[in-house]
């Protein structure tokens, strides 16, 4: 017991700040009548923390559609509770993953951390302005739809891979660097998710690393750009209105429901929570293109449809260079005896 609690000294030391000063706040300005009226919200992370921790999506991506689509919100709304929501549960789980000590892929990680820092910001302030709130929700449903469809048909694949990473792989983390300021800027910035999602993606098709390492490095790159998001957005005064109830409501469900899912999916394995989360990706794609049908018109949906399909030829791309990585690294293991990796360890 000793052990137990000594090992996770520092994720008991947070949730302990975390909540003491939730209950000061919300007791200090009777703000309880705010919580009991957003309880819808705090009642639908309670499943989008535990996926939030188990998967490569972060809580945003249950918040935004409950938000934008079920509450009629608007997307911009969705965006800045993702950045608010995710920088308690994903900093949660990511202080949890640390505590379990487990395996990073730390090569791609460190180049996502230094290119989310430095392009988020900017995403934020100057490209996220110019998108319309149509775009941002077709950016989210059409994201989150090919990846739901990537899973239905590749999961087998996906999680047959048993490769740790190379902590020192220049490509990895040049690859890493790249994704982290495309998505901070392009993605993040906008849909207030997305890099999780693609460093996973660069993980599992083009390095084929096991989901045991490609997942919690995941959560770490987005509760890392979600803080960074919270920052630029609170320095810059540019919260949407209504963020804050919602926020005050999830809080504390995410603050341990997400950590939970790290813990809870390492007992009953990915595959089933991975199926259910793709499948309500593609969901959540369908109702966005029927709920806008009006203003997207055939045409548009078409054109989301192809950018479903575009997507996905980008993730089969990723995994053919991936194959061709897999069989370079294990023609020169079985000819010269070279290393591998798993994690920090050689084997």
């Amino acid at each position: 017991m000793r052990h137990l609690i000594a090992r996770y000294a520092l994720w008991l030391i947070w949730l302990c700040g975390f909540y003491g000063f939730w209950a000061l706040y919300v007791v200090g300005e009777g703000l309880w009548p705010v919580v009991v009226e957003n309880w819808p919200m705090a009642a639908s992370m309670a499943f989008g923390s535990y996926a939030a921790g188990s998967t490569p999506m972060g809580g945003g991506t249950v918040g935004f559609p409950i938000l934008v689509l079920l509450f009629d919100m608007p997307a911009s709304l969705g965006r800045d509770f993702s950045f608010a929501v995710q920088s308690i549960g994903m900093v949660s789980a990511s202080i949890f993953i640390f505590c379990r000590r487990q395996l990073l892929a730390w090569a791609m990680l460190r180049g996502a951390l230094l290119g989310s820092l430095f392009a988020t910001p900017l995403g934020i302030l100057f490209f996220a302005p110019l998108v319309p709130e149509l775009w941002v929700k077709l950016v989210f449903a059409v994201i989150w739809g090919s990846f739901g469809v990537l899973h239905l048909y590749r999961l087998r694949e996906i999680t047959s891979h048993d490769h740790g990473g190379d902590p020192r792989c220049p490509k990895d983390f040049r690859v890493g660097l790249m994704l982290g300021a495309v998505a901070g800027f392009a993605v993040v910035s906008v849909t207030g998710v997305g890099i999780d999602m693609l460093v996973y993606a660069a993980l599992v098709l083009l390095s084929r690393v096991d989901l045991k390492v490609a997942i919690p490095t995941s959560v770490v790159i987005m509760a890392f750009s979600s803080v960074v998001g919270v920052v630029v957005k609170t320095l810059a005064g540019d919260w949407q209105p209504g963020v804050f109830g919602n926020w005050l409501a999830a809080a504390p469900v995410v603050a341990l429901g997400a950590p939970l899912g790290v813990f809870v999916v390492a007992l009953v394995g990915r595959t089933p929570t991975l199926l259910v989360v793709a499948l309500l990706c593609i969901v959540q794609f369908v109702w966005t293109c029927a709920s806008e049908r009006e203003l997207l018109g055939m045409t548009g949906t078409v054109l989301a449809l192809l950018a479903v399909l575009f997507c996905l030829g980008g993730f089969e791309l990723l995994r053919a260079l991936g194959l061709r990585r897999a069989r370079v690294r294990t023609g020169d293991a079985g000819m010269h005896g070279a290393p591998t990796y798993a994690g920090d360890q050689m084997v």
